[in-house]
């Protein structure tokens, strides 16, 4: 491990890592950063081709990180995101609402991710790990399947990465905790004290996520070590097509289609009331950042009532994501599915899509979603870290398009809820919309 060519590999990468953290300090562009640091690991790899094990530790460590955050991320993540509803009155009418119209449309969002994947056979005859690189599993019983999804032992569940339990456990938490605060005023800490923890996890991701260019040259330089370039730089393209495919789809045919067939409105208006919102997201990368511009042209243009254009945007940028939590997840596992030959079944998909469901419950809108909840899912299903990071190139150039298919599902989710309670005023919806540039 320790030769000459391992060393100066090790020498090149430290010197590589310099030059991104002097982009870094310059402002450069996170996504061209971290387009960047690709461009430096295929360099590596195929100049110290064989001779690059020191730098992959880099990316190794990235992953472990990554890993040892995801559990109380999203077990804290979701119990925030139900104890946001204020009594049980507003669990169960917009609540309630809010959450199964955001879960479905990550539902299928999820479900397009693995039939459009599959279609396009991503990953298939793509060499980017050894097949003993990636976690194996007994496929368990349907009755086994079932009874593990809830909890027993939640830190032997958070210890093996178990993160269904963990979810189920976090939801008992939540609303109980929503049941009994009108009884119990002084619980009122027990929020306070969750929303402080849910800042700090949050800032450590955030902390996490800035190594990303690093830990990118350090993975693509490994896998340009051990294969071919030519197919490494294809594997970097094809999904990128396939991804902004599937977020058009998303975006205009099902929220589309939702609004015609569930609200009953003309779904054009829709569109043109909420393009600024969808531009501001296109070009921040952020759910939460554009909140505001999505609640103002929910209430002014849109006709929606302003407590459900507050409460379900903003819940909708804490949990469902169809483009963060739904797409992206699916369409890295079928990759890593097909290019390692697991074998998968329609009952393994089905849990596949179940899972990603679950854990958009606890996503949170802001750069750096997608990798969390992508090592969520594959955490789950037994699939390899080094997958998420090898993608990540890619992963920044169809954040702008999954942060817009956020945005307009979680006010399409809005507006439906709106209808459905009647705190949406048709008159604003049919004349203002017009106006809308």
């Amino acid at each position: 491990m320790f030769t000459i060519n391992a060393i100066s590999a090790l020498g090149t990468t430290l010197i590589l890592f310099g030059l991104l953290f002097y982009l870094a300090k310059r402002k450069v562009n996170f996504g061209i950063r971290t387009l960047i640091a690709m461009i430096f690991g295929i360099l590596v790899g195929l100049v110290f081709q064989g001779h690059v094990d020191l730098v992959r530790i880099f990316g190794q460590i990235y992953t472990r990180l990554i890993s040892a955050i995801v559990v109380p991320l999203i077990f804290i993540s979701v119990i925030a995101s139900i104890i946001q509803l204020e009594n049980t009155a507003k669990l169960k009418s917009i609540g309630l609402g809010s959450i199964f119209w955001l879960s479905l449309n990550t539902f299928i969002a999820a479900i397009l991710g693995v039939v459009v994947s599959n279609l396009f056979n991503l990953g298939v005859g793509v060499t980017i790990l050894e097949s003993s690189e990636a976690s194996t599993t007994t496929v368990p019983t349907l009755l086994e399947t079932i009874l593990n999804l809830f909890p027993r032992n939640i830190f032997a569940h958070a210890a093996n990465q178990e993160i269904i339990p963990l979810l189920i456990f976090a939801l008992m938490i939540g609303f109980t905790f929503v049941k009994l605060r009108e009884r119990i005023p002084s619980l009122s800490n027990f929020k306070e004290g969750i929303d402080a923890l849910n800042t700090i996890l949050f800032g450590i991701v955030r902390s996490i996520i800035k190594l990303t260019p690093y830990a990118v040259l350090s993975l693509i330089a490994y896998a340009t070590s051990r294969h071919s370039a030519n197919v490494d730089l294809w594997v970097l393209i094809l999904p990128v097509l396939v991804a902004y495919l599937m977020l058009v789809i998303q975006t205009f045919l099902v929220h589309g289609t939702l609004l015609a067939l569930v609200a009953k409105v003309n779904p054009i208006r829709f569109f043109k009331g909420i393009f600024p919102a969808q531009i501001v997201a296109f070009t921040s990368q952020s759910s939460i950042g554009t909140l505001p511009v999505t609640i103002r042209q929910l209430k002014e243009n849109l006709g929606v009532h302003e407590d459900v254009a507050s409460f379900v945007a903003t819940l909708g940028a804490n949990m469902g994501m169809p483009g963060c939590a739904g797409i992206w997840p699916t369409m890295l596992a079928v990759f890593a599915i097909n290019a390692l030959g697991i074998p998968f079944g329609l009952a393994q998909y089905a849990m596949l899509i179940g899972t990603t469901v679950l854990v958009s419950i606890g996503t949170v809108g802001v750069p750096g979603t997608a990798t969390i909840t992508a090592t969520a899912v594959f955490a789950s299903m037994g699939l390899p870290l080094d997958v998420i990071v090898l993608m990540t190139p890619i992963s920044s150039l169809v954040d702008m398009g999954r942060t817009a298919t956020n945005v307009t599902g979680a006010a399409t989710a809005t507006l439906i809820v709106a209808k459905k309670t009647g705190h949406f005023n048709e008159d604003i919806y049919n004349q203002n919309t017009e106006a809308v540039v």
